[in-house]
Formats: C-alpha cells, sequence, structure tokens
C-alpha cells in the first residue's frame, strides 16, 4: 500500500489521537510549542494541550499534514501560514521572520514540527511529508515556504529532531537564507 500524505482535518482527529498516543508526542506537546506563549506551556498539562490542538483544528483550515503508511498514521508536520504559529515568530529565535517576509503576509508558511511514530523512522516519511507540505502550500497559495531545522544531531531520536533535518530539506530544494544559531538556519523555498 502506497503512502499519502493528507491535511489533518476534523474527520482525521480519531488518527492523530492514536499517532499521538497517550502522552501526547514530545512529553505531551501535542504540537502546541510554537502555538502557545512559554508562560501557558508551563501551566499547561498534556490534556490541556491536546484540547487546544483538537478545538484548532475544529476551527480550521488543517493545520498540519498526517502520512498514511498502510492505512496508519505514522507521521505529522505541522505546516501552514507562519501566523498561526506565533512563537515561531519571536525575534529571539533562529525561526525569527526576514523583513522581506514577515509573519504577518500570509503567503510565508512555515514547516515548524515533525513526529514520526517510532517504529515508522528510518522509512523517508519526513521527506514525503515535505514533498506533501510543498504542494499542499502552493495549492493555498503560499509564495514562500520557510523551516528552521537541525544541522546535526548525534542521535537519530534526538528530542530537537521536532524542527527536522537540514538534509531533508536541502533535498527538497530549500536554501539557506540566515543562520542565527549555529546548527539552526532559516531556510526557505520560494513556491
Amino acid at each position: 500500500m502506497a503512502v499519502s500524505v493528507v491535511p489533518l482535518t476534523t474527520e482525521l482527529w480519531p488518527a492523530f489521537e492514536d499517532l499521538f498516543g497517550k502522552q501526547g508526542a514530545c512529553y505531551g506537546c501535542w504540537c502546541t510549542h510554537f502555538r502557545l506563549p512559554p508562560a501557558v506551556r508551563r501551566d499547561n498539562n498534556r490534556q490541556r494541550n491536546k484540547d487546544h490542538m483538537r478545538a484548532r483544528v475544529e476551527a480550521g483550515p488543517p493545520p498540519g499534514l498526517l502520512l498514511f503508511d498502510a492505512g496508519r498514521a505514522n507521521g505529522w508536520m505541522q505546516i501552514g501560514p507562519r501566523g498561526d504559529v506565533p512563537e515561531w515568530n519571536n525575534r529571539g529565535r533562529a525561526s525569527a521572520p526576514l523583513e522581506d517576509a514577515p509573519a504577518e503576509d500570509e503567503g510565508v508558511w512555515a514547516i515548524s514540527c515533525f513526529f514520526v511514530r517510532a517504529g515508522a523512522r528510518g522509512r523517508g516519511h519526513t521527506h514525503a511529508l515535505v514533498g506533501g507540505g510543498i504542494a499542499f502550500a502552493r495549492a493555498a497559495g503560499a509564495r514562500v515556504l520557510e523551516a528552521c531545522p537541525m544541522t546535526q544531531s548525534k542521535d537519530s531520536r534526538s528530542i530537537g529532531l521536532f524542527v527536522g533535518s537540514r538534509r531533508v530539506f536541502e533535498k527538497a530544494g530549500f536554501v539557506v537564507v540566515a543562520e542565527r544559531k549555529v546548527g539552526r538556519p532559516l531556510m526557505r523555498l520560494v513556491l
């Protein structure tokens, strides 16, 4: 059975919930790290994070993509306009927007997070998600797609890889446009 990449809609919430598991992926984050201010994240628990993400999915448009492999959701990528992930845009972050692509511009999109099921890693799912994300962003009218991955990791299970690997983005045609923090380049693909 082929791998497919589809937008996360309310109907697919059960598959997303199964992928993230009882812990909520990445220590109960439920992919809220770039959506919520640090003070709110510190006060939140797994259930509040899950509730926040579910409300975001229900409100639409889709905040990301699910990768299905053999009928099971095995991967997730958060993608959408930069404005949808406010913490991604903080001036102190390596991912902060450049002047020519401000966060308020609905045509500037970001790929901010990944999660791949432990037993499904090493199968190229991140590459498939990025490819699907490029098509998704183009279809939605995005002009620019950005990411701020890690350059290196000593371990493929590194928690820091939730932002993706530079190698994956280079292979998809992204180029480095800034590097404010060593090992965390801001990369861009003009669509």
